[in-house]
Formats: structure tokens, sequence, C-alpha cells
């Protein structure tokens, strides 16, 4: 088992203890549940319940993207090319 260091405000830290108190925890074991309680939630909200739900991410997607074309990857290599051989002499 890892033990991590966590600094927080004191009133943040009162708060947490307590209410690890009321619901008979540690408050290890509360700060513990409460990672993983966000961790749990954080990952349903990224999973696409439909396609419909997929289609909608990529007209976001799209709608963000701006204005303007995307280069080609023939210019993308000259402009790296170009970058990575600048300052360089000409030989």
């Amino acid at each position: 088992m890892t033990r991590v260091q966590l600094i927080i405000p004191d009133e943040d830290r009162d708060r947490f203890v307590h209410q690890a108190r009321r619901d008979g925890l540690t408050f290890s074991a509360w700060l513990r549940a409460a990672a993983h309680d966000r961790l749990e939630s954080r990952q349903r909200a990224e999973r696409f319940k439909s396609p419909e739900d997929l289609r909608r991410f990529f007209e976001e997607c799209d709608a963000r993207r701006g204005p303007g074309v995307e280069p080609d990857w023939e210019e993308h290599l000259q402009t790296l090319h170009e970058s990575m051989t600048s300052g360089l002499p000409d030989v």
C-alpha cells in the first residue's frame, strides 16, 4: 500500500473529517471513497451510450474546428523539415 501526503486547508480537513465520522469511516477511507466516486462518475461521463451520442460528439468537434482547412500531410512534413533545418548552415 502507498502512503500519500495531502496538503489541504485546515477548514477543508475539518469538514472532511466530520463527514467521514458521520459516514462511519476513517478519514483515509473516506478520501479513498470520494476519489473512487469521482473517478467512476468521470468514466461514466466519457462513454457514449448510443450511436446518436457518437454522432453528436463528432458534430460538436466539427463545430469547434473553426474556419480554414487542415494542411495536407506533405505540407506538414515540409513545415517540420523547415523547422528542423532552420539555423543550420547550408551544406
